[in-house]
């Protein structure tokens, strides 16, 4: 009996030091910002700055934009094909002290816009009037003008309209008076809806919040990230009609911790949304979702918690194998101390929903003051990089040099109907038998944004069986079947894959849009061969007609309505406007 104990007990060492070697092997990142380009550090702080690793061009290459201290301008370094340069912005003059920056679309132009938030001076808009010139709009985008002390600034769909609305978060630990505002995009103007929407206007020291449907029911809620105790952090669910409820304590989700980064990940691959918090050396937690409205802390049984000083984190695929890996940023240097604490930590998904840290895979130098981080892709090569902004010492920017085979997707969505940005969807990739879920974010994490294109790793799958987006404005799905792996694609609402498949140039035209009347006329060769299927803009279907050269609204009350065409085998969606 003890011959087999022993045995036994020998196998499962063997197994944990192959199973740990593998993935050192499989597993590598190399901190190459100062060879490609990226000289710079956020400066001595308190609570450190914000970062984005998105494309702000649109010339298909993630470029990286960080924050920066009172006195120093912006820091944006263009991605050319690998390298990087810093590039000044027309019109953008900001020299704050600055804490989250977000390129979002806000008027659905087809071009990034800038949001800056800041702990001294106003937050800034900064309109893209095209070619990467900027007007300062500030002043009259509807945003507050008071001088708070903003952190983060997470932006989605609220009301599924089709434009991005936004949640600002104030953290004021000296007066602790400033309180969260949500405001709703009306035409490319903002309105405080704080109050009426049921958001606290009570202060609760907010670093950050982020936008996400966490009960599939088609609407974005909100997650706040509460510092100290004493504020539990809040989960707000979004009850379809532009209010919301504070189900913080009844999901599980209202933990009282000094909470720092919303991250979330589908970490089990089970189709509901889970939440990272980081903490002090409390231990962070990792509130799996139970799909049925409640969240469960699970980082101890996962091997997640850090116990140590977390700030920023994000999920990712890091070898392609289909299991998210975590990366968590820390504030505790690696020099001169000389606790148990982590600087920082890498974990590896063992694809049973539990966790390692591996040892020599290139984070051994990782152990600067950290705060927030970001992944996008260098190279374009399909591997995730991580971004880091640190204090006093050099921003890191860990590429990916991991060297297996494992093939992968990444996808970019946009809206038709949607907003142009396609944030606030979810896009399911099964492959070998195994589903993975991704949800399209704008301001996740700790003062952070990532690559605008969702990575998914789908290991020796040579065909991805389909690719499934479920666009939350109308609820309509989109499902493109046996996609090749190992591309960037871009998938637009109503019409698939651009320049792949069901690359739909409209063969007809729907005018006048805005109509006062309510009365669309439809210009088309071939009437007879179209179909038409009318929704509200919650995705009720209202009525269907055929064979017609108009489109009549006119006994329905003004607002937008959601059009959808099948002409052939192809179909299309477009936004009407009754006015």
């Amino acid at each position: 009996m003890l011959f087999m104990k022993l045995k036994t007990t020998f196998l499962l060492l063997l197994l944990n030091f192959i199973l740990i070697h593998h993935t050192q092997a499989q597993v590598s990142f190399s901190n190459n910002a100062v060879s490609l380009g990226i000289d710079v550090s956020y400066g001595d702080s308190e609570f450190g700055g914000g970062v984005s690793f998105v494309d702000f061009d649109g010339d298909g290459w993630d470029d990286i934009s960080f924050t920066s201290q009172d006195g120093d301008d912006l820091f944006f370094f263009k991605n050319n094909n690998g390298t990087f340069s810093q590039v000044t912005l027309q019109g953008v003059q900001n020299t704050q002290k600055t804490k989250q920056i977000s390129w979002i679309d806000y008027d659905n132009d087809g071009d990034k816009d800038l949001f800056v938030t800041a702990f001294t001076g106003n937050n800034r808009f900064y309109r893209n009037d095209g070619n990467m010139s900027f007007t300062d709009i500030s002043s009259t985008i509807g945003f507050f003008q008071e001088d708070q002390f903003t952190y983060g600034a997470s932006f989605g769909d609220i009301d599924n309209d089709g434009d991005l609305d936004a949640f600002i978060s104030n953290r004021d630990g000296v007066t602790e008076n400033q309180h969260n505002y949500l405001y709703r995009n009306d035409n490319g103007i903002f309105i405080d809806v704080t109050a009426s929407a049921g958001i606290s206007m009570l202060s609760e020291l907010s670093f950050c919040s982020i936008l996400f449907d966490y009960n599939n029911d088609g609407f974005q809620d909100i997650y706040i990230s509460n510092d100290k105790p004493t504020y539990i952090n809040r989960l707000y669910k979004n009850n379809g009609d532009g209010t919301f409820d504070d189900v913080s304590i009844s999901s599980g989700a209202g933990i009282d911790i000094n909470a720092m980064t919303t991250t979330i990940g589908d970490y089990n691959n089970d189709g509901w949304f889970d939440i990272y918090v980081t903490n002090t050396p409390q231990g962070n937690q990792l509130l799996k979702n139970n799909g049925d409205g409640t969240f469960t802390d699970v980082a101890a049984l996962t091997g997640t918690s850090f116990d140590s000083l977390g700030w920023g984190a994000v999920f990712l695929d890091a070898d392609n194998d289909g299991f998210l890996d975590l990366y968590v940023s820390g504030g505790f240097t690696g020099t001169g101390n000389t606790s148990s604490f982590l600087p920082s930590a890498f974990y590896h998904q063992q694809n049973n929903n539990s966790f390692i840290i591996p040892a020599n895979i290139g984070f051994q130098t990782d152990t600067a003051e950290s705060y927030s981080n970001a992944i996008g892709d260098v190279n374009n090569d399909g591997k995730p990089d991580i971004v880091v902004s640190n204090d006093t010492s050099k921003n890191f920017l860990w590429q990916n040099t991991s060297s297996n085979t494992n093939n992968w997707i990444k996808i970019k969505l946009e809206g038709t109907v949607s907003n142009k940005d396609g944030i606030g969807n979810q896009i399911e990739v099964h492959a070998n038998g195994i589903s993975q879920y991704r949800y399209t974010l704008a301001g996740e994490g700790y003062l952070s944004q990532n690559s605008s294109y969702e990575f998914v790793g789908v290991s020796d799958a040579t065909t991805i069986d389909y690719i499934k987006v479920t666009w939350k404005t109308t609820g309509q799905t989109e499902t493109i079947n046996n996609i090749q792996p190992n591309q960037t694609i871009t998938i637009q609402e109503g019409n698939g894959v651009l320049g792949v498949i069901n690359d739909l140039i409209n063969p007809y035209k729907i005018y006048p849009n805005p109509s006062q009347t309510g009365v669309f006329k439809i210009d088309h060769n071939n009437l007879s061969e179209i179909k038409i299927y009318v929704f509200n803009i919650l995705g009720k279907h209202l009525f269907d007609q055929f064979y017609t050269d108009e489109i009549n609204l006119s006994n329905l009350s003004d607002g937008i309505y959601l059009v959808k065409i099948k002409f052939g085998n192809q179909t299309s969606v477009q936004k009407l406007i009754k006015n």
